[in-house]
């Protein structure tokens, strides 16, 4: 009997090990795909980096991904900017204009969330119904009324035209996404704060927001990468140099010039992408978490 025991244990052992040795070599085909995957995916990043580093010739003359002669000066003369601005002045428009409409985005698009999750009002399924028929409404089928409306204002060449949607809560998508989030989470917190002595305002500040912060992070990293990435909207409504964001300001860097120095465009792309890889990277766990959560986590 011992000896009967002693072999089943010993093919389970064996099987379980065989389960393990499956399982990692699964795992290590897994991250083998990933790797080559993100490669591809990463191969235009990689190549446009060092392809700031060469001269027209190299750039259009040779298939080597390294530059055989580097010209690290390409990004000196490319933070020269261009009609006498700084890429640092460029940076800082950018900042002006991101930021707010970033943060006047999502307050608006909570409270807009908050109301339609939490509160009955008249035509409530009629407005929600408009909500996401403005979705489907292409920004460019409005953009003439717009700009006769901001001229009127006289908001053409400001940051007028972005920081006034987003206060208006006029994109949405993001109270959309919200209001996805929000109903997953018990009116039970609700009722607890209001008996605690909480107002509805407090409710939302101290109770919902917390809970909110995954889908705010999402909600956040989308509109600071639209407006950062966005060149129609600011071709449109901005028409002085001096108020270019980093949009503008890279293709102000390829007509400035009769000779186009592409190692310098290149270095000129690649500043601009770097904070927003940073961005993304840093606020990835976030991001994830943010798009993947539907409700409440115990």
């Amino acid at each position: 009997m011992i000896k009967e025991r002693v072999m089943i244990i010993k093919k389970e052992n064996n099987g379980i090990m065989k389960d393990k040795d499956v399982k990692d070599k699964a795992r290590v085909i897994d991250y083998v795909l990933i790797i080559i995957i993100g490669a591809v995916l990463l191969y235009p990043i990689i190549w446009m980096f060092f392809a700031s580093f060469k001269d027209n010739s190299e750039i259009f003359g040779s298939v080597s991904l390294l530059p055989t002669t580097w010209h690290p000066e390409n990004y000196i003369n490319a933070w020269k900017g261009s009609a006498g601005y700084t890429y640092s002045k460029f940076f800082i428009n950018t900042l002006i204009l991101v930021l707010p409409t970033t943060l006047l985005t999502l307050a608006s698009s909570t409270l807009v969330a908050y109301g339609f999750v939490r509160f009955n009002f008249p035509y409530k399924k009629l407005m929600f119904t408009l909500l996401l028929a403005m979705m489907m409404l292409p920004s460019t089928v409005v953009i003439i009324p717009r700009y006769m409306l901001y001229n009127q204002f006289h908001w053409v060449d400001t940051y007028m035209p972005f920081y006034a949607p987003a206060t208006l809560c006029c994109n949405s998508f993001f109270p959309y996404m919200l209001i996805q989030f929000l109903r997953g989470v018990p009116r039970d917190l609700d009722e607890s704060a209001y008996i605690d002595g909480c107002s509805t305002f407090q409710t939302l500040t101290k109770i919902l927001l917390p809970l909110m912060k995954p889908a705010l992070f999402s909600a956040g990293l989308f509109q600071f990468l639209w407006t950062y990435n966005d060149y129609f909207n600011s071709l449109i409504f901005i028409n002085s140099v001096k108020k270019y964001p980093i949009s503008l300001a890279v293709r102000l860097s390829l007509d400035s010039e009769s000779v186009v120095q592409w190692g310098k465009i290149m270095a000129v792309a690649f500043i601009a992408v770097v904070p927003l890889m940073i961005l993304f990277f840093a606020c990835q766990k976030y991001f994830v978490e943010g798009i993947a959560t539907s409700g409440m986590k115990n």
